[in-house]
């Protein structure tokens, strides 16, 4: 029996199950659809629905002038960069709350989201803002390199030591952050602190290449490895007697959520809680099948962040708010709920 096969037998579903969840993808890649059309749409200066069809579109009756510059150069990279962002998130943090069997696992556990903050600010403060992506990403793989030294005792990857040593790193990385930006002149201050909070604006057409590309890959590799991070829900022992290389695949499927994570902060920012908030959304309404799971989670998390954008440009006009900001607000009360709920079943 080959270690898919096994691994695909953690997790089962009815014909009838399967039809809904593939229904619900559906559901969702249409929604994401209208929805991107839609939040291009919205803003200082609002566009009709059809004329935002018709300039993406390039018809012939398609408006033209400034209209058609703010959809094309601000507003439909912009979302499209919302979208990539939300999904490589969402998706990663699937993927890490199930490699390590920890339901509140994000990028900031890994090291990641903190050394791409410390290594954008490091760019700000220098002025070499031009370099802020290239210095954010390397930021988060030079802080994740650290973490992967850190935890791999003996040759393995374990789960606390991972967990211990993602939170000491990013802590470092966190404080080192917070003296830079406190000790900044005035000018470079509010860049620096809209920065850590995430945000999306001045996006342009050149910032969706790499980030589109790796968070692709990502989602696709996840997807056909989902069946094998199924059988780490039984522990090592029981996915190594289902064949699964406990060491190997945890290992790679870190390494991938590292690269993912290195990639979308770069480019937006840190926010927080949707690679928390997402995966769990999305297994309370279609279980815990990872083979589902990836797919719907990378979806849900491209569709929340368009409508969290949304709302960052239009809920302080003329100013924006911090999409970090509005992504607090809305995972905090979620997971107040969950412990709630948590709480009444344990006394149940």
């Amino acid at each position: 029996m080959t270690v898919r096969v096994a691994a695909r037998r953690v997790s089962t579903d009815p014909p009838g199950r399967r039809v809904t969840l593939a229904g619900s993808v559906v559901l969702l890649g249409v929604l994401l659809g209208v929805s991107l059309v839609a939040a291009v749409g919205l803003g200082p200066v609002d566009i009709p629905f059809l004329d935002v069809w018709r300039i993406v579109l390039a018809t012939h009756d398609a408006p033209s002038g400034p209209l058609a510059v703010i959809v094309r150069d601000i507003r439909l990279p912009r979302v499209l960069l919302g979208a990539i962002v939300g999904a490589g998130l969402a998706v990663t943090g699937a993927v890490l709350q199930g490699v390590l069997r920890n339901p509140l696992a994000d990028p900031y556990l890994i090291g990641a989201s903190s050394g791409a903050s410390l290594g954008a600010v490091l760019a700000l403060m220098s002025g070499l803002s031009w370099l802020l992506p290239v210095a954010a990403f390397t930021g988060a793989m030079l802080t994740f390199t650290v973490v992967l030294l850190l935890a791999r005792g003996g040759g393995r990857l374990g789960v606390t030591s991972l967990i211990l040593s993602g939170v000491a790193v990013a802590a470092l990385a966190e404080a080192a952050t917070n003296f830079i930006v406190l000790n900044s002149p005035d000018s470079q201050l509010r860049s620096a602190l809209f920065w850590t909070l995430g945000g999306l604006s001045g996006t342009q057409w050149n910032d969706l290449p790499v980030p589109a590309v790796v968070v692709a890959i990502s989602v696709v590799w996840f997807r056909l490895r989902a069946a094998e991070l199924n059988a780490l829900v039984l522990g090592e022992e029981g996915a190594t007697s289902l064949g699964v290389e406990v060491n190997r695949l945890r290992t790679r499927l870190v390494v991938g959520s590292a690269i993912t994570v290195g990639a979308v902060v770069s480019v937006s920012g840190g926010i927080g809680f949707v690679a928390l908030m997402v995966p769990h959304a999305v297994r309370m309404v279609a279980g815990g099948d990872n083979r589902w799971v990836v797919p719907l989670s990378a979806l849900a998390g491209a569709l929340l962040m368009v409508w969290v954008d949304v709302g960052a440009r239009l809920l302080n006009q003329p100013d924006e708010i911090p999409i970090g900001v509005i992504t607090a607000l809305l995972g905090a009360p979620f997971f107040l709920v969950l412990l709630a709920r948590a709480n009444r079943r344990a006394l149940s």
